[in-house]
């Protein structure tokens, strides 16, 4: 029983208290707990505040799951990043793998799929293939309950992006804003062509 309970209360105080996290009372700069966009991430603030690693979701953060958009810029983000010194990681609950293939080949980051978030076992495999500490580490993507909620079990710090634009699943529609922060209407989208897998 206190292996569901616990777990229960700690993603309670979290949705409560926020992404505050005792690993980061020492750093004097702090990160952004939400942003629409990669592309509105400043790098530069990113590198200030010590990151040099970033665990990344694949689904409705950098293309829509139902493959329609992307993130507008998340590519050219990402390459800037990587030209500023930072690692990258993908960690990926989709069960498509052929998907998390093809954007793990075309962004040149390496991917783990099905990971099973928010479980701290994915996390940690990608911090050990960075070779960096959870205080180096900040974990982007539009979940809530498994992005934002896994980081915290493995004291990285989180950004929460918005989601983009997807057909709901039903516990995406009952827990609603409680889980994911949703597009803004007439925000940038850019299309994708699914073909391309």
């Amino acid at each position: 029983m206190r292996k569901i309970v616990k777990p229960l209360t700690t993603w309670l105080r979290l949705l409560i208290q926020g992404n505050n996290k005792p690993g980061f009372k020492n750093n004097p700069y702090k990160l952004p707990k939400r942003a629409y966009t990669l592309a509105s991430l400043k790098i530069d603030w990113l590198k200030t505040c010590r990151i040099q690693g970033i665990i990344l979701d694949l689904d409705n953060t950098i293309v829509s799951e139902d493959d329609r958009y992307l993130s507008p810029g998340a590519e050219d983000w990402i390459k800037q990043a990587k030209l500023a010194g930072l690692k990258f990681f993908i960690l990926s609950n989709g069960k498509r793998s052929y998907r998390v293939k093809y954007w793990s080949s075309r962004l040149d980051i390496p991917a783990l799929s099905p990971a099973k978030k928010p479980f701290p076992s994915a996390f940690k495999k990608a911090m050990a293939h960075m070779q960096l500490q959870p205080q180096q580490v900040v974990v982007i993507g539009d979940g809530l309950h498994t992005d934002v909620f896994g980081a915290w079990l493995c004291g990285c710090c989180s950004i929460q992006v918005a989601t983009l634009p997807h057909p709901l699943r039903w516990w995406e529609k009952l827990g609603g804003k409680w889980v994911q922060t949703p597009y803004p209407k007439g925000g940038e989208l850019w299309n994708f062509d699914a073909t391309e897998y």
